[in-house]
Formats: structure tokens, sequence, C-alpha cells
């Protein structure tokens, strides 16, 4: 066989060393011979090879006839086959271990497999391992993980395959684990166009997460050994950056659908990316939808939601959700900042979106955030149009049922304060009232509001909208019979679609019929109502028994006798570092009793020692836009649950689970509206100033 190497090289000298350099570079190979554990036959055979080797380059007439040889284009060396094995160490140990790799794997196929048992097995296996690790190692050191990954799998096939070397075979397979992340680097810096190399680092990247057990590292794995937790992040880190937005969102998704908290975090930032940097609104919907289902340890998802409450121009949640944050700092800087409160979210979120969300990803590359550019663009414009559109559709359809749904809260509009919940008005500005009687802003109330005239406007309102939607029905039936010619294809599909809309016809009438007869028996029970009390207020105050009084004021009395039956306000502040949920509860008990007190007209504001001067002027202001009107409220509350969210130092947050009632009434003792919800999730903030925990703020209908 011929050996891709000179004498030179195999016995490593210069081409101009001199015959001393050549005896003394002998001598060291002789000392220096391999211990890997190769036979006492092939280490001989090596030996003569150097000889040989020695003996012709210290001879002057053999030199120069050896070099003038070379000097025509003579190259490698010929060895005979049975010092065949002892030519590929000494290749090995000149520094060529790919090329001795690939003539030992050679060899060890057929038809030039050895002798089963035979010390050229033997040793040939083991100069396979070895060469393949050490040209592994010599890929490695140029950057060509992919390639030194395929040394050693080849390596350790032919281990398998050989059945020898247990031990040395656990070594390259180490190697080769030791191995993925740099593999995976190779495979995923390479230019986009060479799809398959990309794809299988894509694939080789999520298996080897999901092994670790998520972007936590919650499994015990193979890979601990060499790539623990801060290892792992600093590569994650690097790998982004080659990774497309959308293929971190497909990767972030599928690895919490198995369970990783910080892949869900991760989904909602690269999700809030490609919603911003490709003008994509919808994905910002997704984006809010992930965040809010996650309970990520230490996380303030306040701020984050808020700035996509304000890409979605919806800059009172975004505020509320600013105010409702647990970072002091920032709260203190969103009040005190000089300007407007808005140029300071908008200032956040600008920051935010730079410096956290549109960095590292391989396809989005925004040097600045220009937000007005955002809001200027006209699919962000009519993405919103259409957003608002739908709240108001929303609105008015639930005034219709007589209920209000909690569906979908955010796009629905629902303030923040209880007793705001109420005061959604229609797309016309009007006003809503009992029995779907409307009146303007401008007049007080209506002189007549139960009676045949609000049935009549309801059912006729209730009718209209019914055939609206019957008419949108026929509309769509219509373009699809035309558009698909069924007509043409067979007649009798005409009475198959004829008796489907007469069908539905007679379940919208059926609906109506029920809808119109239960209208007809609340106005029934509400006119007897009114008429008991009618009947009542005309009986001179002096004439009236026990039980005519108690029934004139059974309605304004009811919320306030019910709600708080047993409980005893406390009005005294909460000093205790760390109070119990019990007490937590007393101190919104008091809250409640105390506000429901003071909007009734019932009392003056005594608030300070439980709640933040924030929170008492909007409850003076909106007791005062009351007295204007002319009007006051009767609410009434019970707290049915609540929960712990979180706990600190300065700082506490509960979601309470409540009935509420409200009842907004003239000062003649008219009732104009009542509204309720069974149950209301209300998420209450209390934080720790003047040595006592205060309520700062509440967010309803989370």
């Amino acid at each position: 066989m011929e050996l891709p190497l000179d004498h030179f090289r195999l016995i490593g000298v210069n081409p101009s060393a001199s015959s001393e350099e050549i005896l003394r570079a002998f001598q060291l190979r002789l000392d220096k011979t391999p211990d890997e554990g190769f036979t006492y036959e092939v280490l001989t055979q090596r030996s003569e090879l150097l000889r040989h080797t020695a003996d012709l380059l210290t001879d002057p007439e053999s030199r120069r006839h050896y070099e003038n040889l070379l000097l025509n284009g003579a190259s490698g060396l010929e060895i005979s086959s049975n010092r065949e094995v002892a030519g590929l160490i000494l290749l090995w140990e000149s520094g060529s271990p790919k090329e001795a790799f690939k003539i030992t794997k050679k060899a060890l196929q057929p038809p030039q497999t050895p002798a089963l048992g035979s010390s050229r097995e033997a040793d040939l296996t083991l100069l396979a391992a070895l060469t393949a690790r050490d040209a592994a190692i010599q890929e490695q050191d140029n950057r060509c993980y992919s390639n030194a990954a395929d040394f050693l799998q080849e390596g350790i096939q032919i281990l398998q395959r050989m059945g020898k070397l247990v031990e040395l075979r656990k070594v390259l397979e180490e190697d080769f684990a030791a191995l993925l992340p740099f593999r995976i680097l190779d495979l995923l810096s390479r230019d986009l166009s060479d799809y398959e190399s990309h794809k299988k680092g894509l694939n080789m990247l999520e298996n080897l997460i999901i092994k670790r057990g998520g972007l936590e590292g919650k499994n015990k794995s193979e890979f601990s050994n060499y790539l623990n937790q801060k290892e792992f992040e600093s590569f994650f880190q690097q790998i982004r950056s080659f990774l497309t937005v959308q293929e971190q969102i497909d990767l972030f998704l599928e690895l919490q659908k198995r369970g990783s908290i910080e892949a869900g975090f991760l989904a909602f930032i690269s999700l809030t990316a490609i919603g911003f940097a490709r003008r994509k609104p919808e994905r910002l919907f997704e984006a809010r939808k992930i965040l809010k289902k996650l309970n990520l340890s230490g996380l303030d998802s306040m701020p984050l939601v808020g700035c996509i409450d304000l890409l979605l121009a919806d800059t009172d949640q975004a505020s509320a959700r600013f105010l409702s944050c647990s970072d002091e700092k920032l709260r203190d800087w969103l009040i005190n900042y000089p300007g407007e409160k808005l140029e300071a979210i908008c200032i956040f979120c600008k920051n935010w979106l730079e410096n956290d969300v549109l960095v590292g990803y391989r396809d989005i590359d925004l040097n600045e955030v220009d937000l007005d550019s955002w809001f200027d663009d006209r699919e962000i414009q009519e993405f919103i149009e259409k957003l608002e559109k739908k709240s108001n559709r929303s609105i008015i359809r639930s005034k219709f049922q007589s209920q209000f749904k909690e569906d979908d809260k955010e796009v629905t509009g629902i303030s923040n304060d209880e007793s705001d919940i109420v005061n959604e008005s229609f797309e016309d500005g009007r006003l809503p009232l009992p029995g779907g009687v409307r009146v303007d802003e401008e007049s007080s109330y209506p002189e007549k509001i139960y009676g045949d005239d609000s049935i009549k406007n309801k059912s006729l309102e209730f009718y209209k909208f019914a055939l609206e939607k019957f008419a949108e029905i026929k509309f769509v039936f219509g373009e699809f019979l035309e558009n698909k010619k069924i007509f043409e294809k067979s007649p009798y599909i005409i009475y198959l679609y004829a008796f489907l809309i007469l069908f539905s016809l007679g379940i919208g009438m059926g609906f109506l019929r029920n809808n119109f007869k239960k209208s007809n028996q609340d106005v029934n029970k509400i006119e007897k109502s009114l008429i008991v009390q009618n009947e009542v207020k005309d009986i001179p105050m002096e004439e009236r028994s026990d039980a005519e009084i108690k029934i004139s004021s059974k309605e304004l009395k009811k919320s306030s006798s019910e709600q708080f039956k047993n409980f005893n306000p406390n009005i005294e502040e909460l000093s205790l570092a760390s109070p119990s949920i019990d007490q937590i509860k007393n101190l919104i008990n008091s809250w409640l009793f105390l506000k429901s007190s003071y909007l009734s007209g019932k009392s003056e504001i005594n608030l300070s020692k439980i709640a933040k001067s924030g929170l008492i002027k909007r409850t003076i202001e909106t007791r005062q836009d009351d007295i204007k009107k002319g009007i006051y409220k009767e609410i009434r509350t019970k707290i049915n649950k609540l929960d712990l969210v979180s706990q600190s130092s300065s700082r506490i947050v509960v979601v309470a689970e409540l009935n509420y009632s409200e009842k907004i009434i003239k000062n003649s003792g008219e009732l104009i509206n009542e509204t309720s919800f069974n149950p209301l999730k209300v998420k209450y903030i209390l934080g720790f100033s003047d040595k006592s925990w205060k309520l700062a703020d509440f967010v309803s209908g989370i």
C-alpha cells in the first residue's frame, strides 16, 4: 500500500535536516513508543520502518537519490502489506489523523477485513478509534464541528461493529455528546439557503432542550456533566441570533406545551417582536394571552401587559396596568414624571421594545423604535377601528340580553372601578336603563320608565336587531348559492336549504317569543313593586304602620343591611409587618363598607386610615359627580373568596371574588338602574406607607 507521506515526515524532521538531527529524531521516536495498547508485533514493525528511514536519510547517496525522486514529483511511500498497520501508526503520529482514519476504516471493510480475533484486527480497531478522536479534535480546532462529529460517529460505529474496546467507545461517545452544542451552532450559523443543514440544527436544538428538561434544565441528563445551566444559558443566548423570529415562536410554544415556563415568556417576547416589527397587531393579542397565563416567579407582568395595551391604543388600560405594578420605583417615576403620564408610558414602552424585545433575531434589524410610525400605519389604524367597533357591538348585545358577560374583558372595555362597570354608553351616546329604555344625556330621566312604551321599544329594537341578523344570513346564503351554482347541480338541494332556513327562522321566532314573555313578566313585577311603593308613599308618615314603613324603605336599606349584617368595621390602621389573610379581608371589607356608605350619602369620607390619598380622591370625585347629577348609589358587596397572590415588605396583592350589585337612585327615591355581577373578580393592591398598610389601587374584571 502507499501512504500519503514521505520519509522526512515519517521520522519527523525537515528536508534540510542534517544526519545528526535525523539520528536524534530517530532515537526519540524509538524511545516514545505508543502505549495505547498495540501489539508487540506491530510496534516491532514500526521500529523497523523508522530504522529503514533513518538509514536512507543518513546515507548521502541514498538521500540524494530520494530527493531527486521528490523533485520529479514522486509522493507517498510504498509499504508492504505485512507492515501496513505500522505504516498507518506512523502516518497518525506524523499529524495526519484524518488520512490515517480513512485508510484504517477501509482496511476494516470487506474485502480487506482482517481475520476475526487476529492481532491485525485488534491493532486496526484500536487505531481507528484513536485516529477518529484525533481527527475530530483537529476539525474542532478549525471550527468544523459537524465534520468533527462525523469522525466520532464513524469511530463509534466501527467499535460497535467490531465489539471491542468498550471503555474507549464510551470516551468517544462522551466526546460526541459534548460536541452537540457546537454542532448545533455550526449548522444554524450557515446561510439560510442551506435549508437541510438549518433544519437539522433546529431539530437537534429542540431535542437537546427537551432532554435537559426545558430551558430550566429540570432533568438530570447526559449533558449535565459538560453543559451546566449557566453554560447552557450562554450557549442559548448565542444560538438565538441565528434563528428567525418565527422559528423562535414555534420552538418556544412547543417547549411551553412540555411545561417550560421560561419558554412561555420567551414566546410572549417573540410574538410581541413579530407583531411590532411586521405590523401584525393580532400577534400582540396572542402574546398578551400567553403572558396572563404565566406564573413565572419574580415576574411583574403589569408593565409588560401595559405596553401591549398601549400598542393597541388602550391608553386607559395601559395606565392602570402601570399603576398596579409591584415596582415602587417605576410607579414613583410614572407618578412624578414632569410631563404627561402617557408620554412616560411611551418612553418605557419604546425602551422595552428596543432593549428586550426586538433583539436576538436573524431576520429583525430595527435600530430605533418609532411609535409614531406604528400608530400612523394604515393597517394598524384599521385594526384598532375594527376593535373599537367590535367593542361597541359587544356592549349593545349585552344590553339587549339584560346581562353582562366577562368572556373578553380586554376587548369589551370594562372599567377598572367597581362603580364604573354599569356606566358603559351606547354607540349613539345614550345611557342604558332597565327594560331597554334609552334617554339622552342632556335630559334628566324619562317620565315613564316602566310601561307599555318601554315594552314596545324593547321589543321593537330587539326585533330590528333580529331582522338585521336574519338579513345578513340571507345575504350570505344568497352569495354562497350564487357562487357555487348549486341549483344547476341538483334541484333537491333547493328544498334542503329552504327547510334549513325555515327551521332557523322558527327557532329565532321561538326565542323572540320567550324573550318577550320574560320581559312582560319582569315588567309586571317591577310595576307591582312601584305600585306598592307609590301607595305607601301617598300615606302620611304618621298614619303608616310599621310594616308599611318597612316596605317603603326596603329597597334602599336592603343592600347595607345584608352586605355587612355581621360586620362591624374596625377603622384602625393595619400596622403589622406581615398581616394575615383575615386581617387583609377585614381592611377590604372596611373599605367596601365606608365607600358604600359615602357614595350613598349616609356619611362623610373616612378612609384615611385604610386607603391612600389617590384612591380617596377618586372616591370623592365620583361622589361629587353623583351630587351634580342628583343621584346616589346603593352598593352591596360580599367577599366570597380572597386569595393571596404575592406579598413583600412593601406590597401585597390579593384577588377577591365578590358578589356585587349596584343601584343608581335619584334623590327623590326613584330607582334609575340596577346592575349585579355574581361573581366579580377584583385585584386589590396594598402598599405599606406611614407605618401601616393602605389600599393603593384595585383592578376589576381581571
